[in-house]
């Protein structure tokens, strides 16, 4: 559908950019009623600065055509970074240039001298990150007093970055009689919360809701070994040949790796992170624009709202830490209705992560190996021959005399070789990578990628004079020889000859190499290794020392054991054979067991070898009381006439020791008087709330009073 009309002026900019129609987010935001709240959820790419732009015409413009003269800013927009900041600038200045609108940014790494002479001449609309605003603010220098509209892009996002107490303060410090448009990608709790805080009855618009992640974006999941991963980001650079990239890592050592790694092989690209100045950030952005670099290695700052055009790859280098890092990282490709590719490289000790991630997203990806540089070639070749250099007519008459001339002085094959190989040298050359699912063809039919002949695996464990080592990967991260031995083979300049038995366990892998590599590979490994993965000398596993796969299994009679016989399976319903007594032992050294036969247990009887009046057999009590032993009185059994009370135990006090009272229970009625040097304390009665009272000197209870300590005397 058309556009609908909101503004003369806006609708004129949107005619000249080309815009035909609006998104979904567009067409629901201007549907909206004017002036009203809105909390809205939208994928990033899908046109919400322009969706925002349209929403505040009619509070900033009413029914004037224009802007009336500079002042305080009317509109303030708050976004998470500083790329995305000047990216929304830049998209409101040609959606208002028609108005007479100044627009002022305000962002980190810029000069804030500068901008505040910017903000004292006056402007309409101020596009800046939430600390340089809550700065600009503290120092008087942004005056939120005229303020009708405050948006806020990627919400999510400035809450995740803690940016939670410098956006309170800036929304407290703006007027209570404002619009105040809240866009975030997801609606979390947070985010809700802060809605119902800074918003009056906002009406939620939510254009995620039963449609799927990226619906034009394709997803595909690369199997590469956890030392190939920077091999693999050539290959898949190489393989699909996207006019713009944009590969993602994790940290700042690693975007400087990677761009320099690539730079050195003849990608023209570009690195991007948070170490960079502004001014810098903006040079690779305006590169990656303008066509003058390819590839664009950048961390999670371009992940948010960064509109590059023509960016049709997206590569995961490192694995998002979670589920929304990855909708944003590839949010970057598949915009405006253009089709995009999303290509994480997942090691073999990652993928069940990863698995996890896609089906939380809800993203049904493509697993596959990595290309291999045939594959690559056959798409080079592919695209050679339908590049519309060699089809495009030639209208240059210079041009059609000096092909005359070369097919004059050399035949068409050596001018078309010519051709080929300048073709191929602007392009930078694949890597052999090594895939599980190739090698695995490769074994069942005994012959690699170009048909020869291959050694068989069970080849590569043998005998001899080897040397152990050991790699700090085990069966914990999903060990395998599968690609353990081309990872051994890379690190250390050895072939898979020279490797022999390789015994993997729980926290490490212990692997043999012939001793006549062995100075070559502890040189190579000397040299450096991949981040985390750790190779030192090691000794032969003991007998103890049992590895937790089948791999380190050698063929009987090879290695070096040759007089190992063969392990041969029991036949099928065969009967367990016998139990036999061990012919080394001496007879009688020891009688072997005999199973006791069905039957009673046997009686007791005292033992034999104890004298005989030393000590009884136990005899059970009858029920007669038990005689006390010597110096103790014992402990009489109430009978039928004193029964038991209840909740207590069936037993009744000793008498008093000879010479004490004993203790009764207080009576109300009389009380008895304390013996001679005895305390004046009686027994709790029944029922009662004290369990002891005092006597007075009448032998009466004397009444209760609060303790207190005596004080100095």
């Amino acid at each position: 559908m058309p556009f609908p009309a909101s503004h003369p002026a806006l609708d004129l900019a949107l005619s000249e950019r080309g815009y035909a129609e609006p998104t979904p987010v567009q067409a629901a935001v201007l549907e909206a009623e004017q002036g009203r709240d809105l909390l809205v959820s939208a994928q990033t790419g899908s046109g919400k600065t322009v969706a925002f732009g349209l929403a505040l015409a009619p509070t900033l413009l009413g029914e004037a055509e224009k802007f009336a003269e500079f002042g305080a800013p009317v509109a303030l927009v708050i976004a998470p970074t500083r790329e995305l900041a000047l990216q929304v600038s830049n998209e409101l200045q040609w959606l208002y240039a028609q108005t007479g609108a100044r627009i002022v940014s305000c962002v980190g790494g810029m000069d804030p001298k500068t901008e505040r002479r910017q903000l004292d001449r006056g402007c309409h609309i101020v596009v800046g990150t939430p600390g340089r605003l809550r700065d600009h603010v503290e120092r008087g220098a942004l005056d939120l007093s005229t303020l009708q509209a405050v948006v806020l892009d990627e919400a999510d996002e400035m809450l995740d970055m803690g940016f939670q107490e410098d956006l309170t303060f800036i929304l407290d410090a703006a007027p209570a009689e404002r619009r105040t448009l809240l866009f975030s990608a997801t609606l979390a709790r947070d985010i809700v919360q802060l809605a119902k805080t800074y918003q009056k009855d906002a009406l939620r618009i939510d254009t995620v809701a039963g449609a799927g992640s990226h619906a034009d974006i394709e997803y595909k999941a690369i199997r590469v070994a956890p030392n190939e991963v920077e091999l693999a980001v050539v290959n898949v650079l190489r393989y699909f040949e996207a006019p713009g990239a944009l590969v993602f890592a994790n940290t700042r050592e690693r975007v400087k790796h990677l761009t320099s790694s690539l730079r050195e092989r003849g990608f023209s690209v570009v690195g991007l992170s948070g170490e960079l100045t502004q001014s810098q950030r903006s040079e690779a952005l305006q590169a990656l624009r303008d066509g003058h670099a390819r590839v664009c290695v950048a961390t999670d700052v371009a992940a948010r709202g960064l509109d590059l055009p023509d960016l049709g790859l997206v590569i995961h280098a490192e694995i998002p830490v979670n589920k929304a890092g990855l909708l944003h990282r590839s949010g970057r490709t598949g915009r405006a209705g253009k089709k995009g590719v999303s290509v994480l490289l997942v090691s073999y000790t990652r993928r069940r992560k990863v698995e996890l991630m896609l089906g939380s997203a809800g993203i049904k990806a493509e697993w596959s190996g990595p290309p291999s540089a045939d594959e690559i070639r056959a798409k080079d070749q592919q695209r050679m021959l339908t590049d519309p250099v060699l089809t495009a007519p030639v209208e240059d008459e210079d041009m059609l005399a000096m092909g005359r001339q070369l097919l004059e002085k050399s035949t068409p094959e050596q001018i078309a070789a010519a051709l080929i190989r300048l073709y191929r040298e602007k392009l930078p050359p694949p890597e052999d990578v090594y895939d599980d699912d190739r090698m695995k063809r490769q074994q069942e039919s005994g012959k690699n990628d170009k048909g020869q002949p291959d050694v068989p695996y069970t080849d590569f464990a043998r005998g001899g004079d080897m040397a152990w080592f050991r790699i700090n990967i085990g069966r914990d991260k999903n060990a395998d020889p599968k690609w353990l031995m081309p990872t051994i083979c890379r690190l250390g300049h050895v072939t898979k000859r020279d490797i022999g038995a390789i015994k993997i366990f729980d926290r490490e892998t212990k692997f043999e190499i012939t001793e006549e590599m062995k100075a070559k590979f502890e040189a190579a490994i000397a040299q450096g290794l991949e981040d985390g993965v750790k190779i030192e000398p090691a000794v032969k596993p003991g007998p103890s020392e049992k590895p937790v796969s089948r791999w380190d299994k050698k063929p009987a009679g090879g290695g070096d054991r040759p007089d190992k016989k063969p392990w041969k399976a029991r036949e099928e319903g065969g009967d367990k054979p016998a139990w036999k007594p061990r012919e080394d032992r001496p007879e009688g050294a020891k009688k072997p067991w005999v199973k006791r036969e069905d039957g009673d247990k046997p009686a007791w009887k005292p033992r034999e070898d104890r004298p005989q009046g030393e000590k009884k057999p136990w005899v059970k009590r009858d029920d007669a009381a038990a005689p006390a032993a010597e110096g103790k009185k014992p402990w009489v059994k109430r009978t039928a006439a004193d029964p038991t009370p209840p909740g207590k135990k069936p037993w009744v006090k000793k008498p008093a020791a000879e010479g004490k009272t004993p203790w009764t229970p207080r009576s109300d009625a009389e009380a008895a008087p304390a013996a001679a040097g005895d305390k004046p304390w009686k027994g709790k009665p029944k029922g009662g709330d004290r369990p002891w009272a005092a006597k007075d000197a009448r032998g009466k209870p004397a009444a209760s009073k609060p303790f207190k300590p005596k004080g100095p005397r």
